[in-house]
């Protein structure tokens, strides 16, 4: 007990000093200041930051049978992408880039002052806490979105329902939205770290943490490295859990984690799906 007790406090001091991150914030904010305080930032960082993380994936699919290794870990096998789908999804995400992310951002740069740099970087463990406080507050956000846009008919046929357009999703899949859906998410994105005075570098964390958890979940692949296999007791969705709700609309409405499905009776599991075909 001893033993575990001192365990337990070096690891708190050690997640604790504020030493850790101290010299990449100092980089960041004495080199790369004007970049890093410009409106933009935020944007460029997860849009850049979107396309890194699909392009593994969609090496993936493009290679296909020629890299068995990989197809092993493919949800639905007898589904891939063809050109046609994904040069679809590459167009519908460079229009919204182009005539709604564009503007937007031109319009903050205009409005909003750049922002000040605090001097001092996040504890490790607040920068920890922060990214996750962030996502549990964005996944009862989107469930709640998600869910009516699902129960009702109208919300789902005139926003929601071009996401859905393919029942195995893929990576490039992610951000194939509508644009009130890709406005709605941007908008609790930016105000979430607002709401829980989260500091600069926590949010770009948690920015670039939730591209890649969301492109993870489109990907269409369960490797033994997905987050939901990394977090236990089946606490985290996943793209197993993620793909089933492609298949069945009416289950897993959460983005990331499975407390909200569970609560609501809304959580299904990939046995459930292959059982009701």
């Amino acid at each position: 007990m001893a033993f575990a007790d001192n365990t337990m406090d070096i690891w708190t001091n050690y997640l604790g000093q504020n030493s850790l991150l101290e010299p990449l914030w100092d980089n960041l904010r004495l080199n790369y200041r004007d970049y890093v305080r410009s409106p933009l930032f935020p944007i460029v960082l997860t849009v850049s930051s979107y396309f890194i993380f699909c392009t593994p994936y969609l090496v993936c699919d493009i290679m296909g049978d020629r890299w068995p290794w990989v197809q092993q870990f493919k949800i639905q096998p007898s589904h891939r992408p063809t050109a046609s789908t994904l040069l679809h999804c590459t167009g519908v995400t460079l229009y919204n880039h182009v005539f709604l992310v564009l503007p937007a951002s031109v319009a903050q740069w205009l409005w909003r002052p750049p922002v000040d740099l605090p001097d001092q970087a996040p504890k490790l463990l607040e920068l920890i806490v922060g990214v996750i406080g962030n996502l549990l507050l964005f996944d009862f956000q989107y469930f709640i979105w998600h869910l009516l846009h699902h129960r009702i008919h109208w919300l789902y046929v005139t926003f929601h329902a071009i996401h859905h357009k393919y029942s195995a999703p893929f990576a490039l899949a992610t951000q194939c939205l509508g644009g009130w859906e890709l406005v709605t998410v941007g908008f609790w994105t930016t105000l979430n770290p607002v709401i829980l005075k989260s500091h600069l570098l926590t949010t770009w964390v948690f920015m670039i943490m939730h591209v890649y958890v969301s492109v993870e979940d489109h990907c269409g692949y369960d490797f033994p490295w997905s987050t939901s296999r990394l977090i236990p007791f089946g606490m985290y969705g996943g793209p197993s859990k993620h793909d089933v709700h492609h298949q069945k609309p009416n289950t897993n409405f959460a983005p990331h984690f499975s407390h909200w499905d569970r609560i609501f009776g809304t959580h299904a599991d990939f046995s459930f799906c292959n059982a009701m075909k």
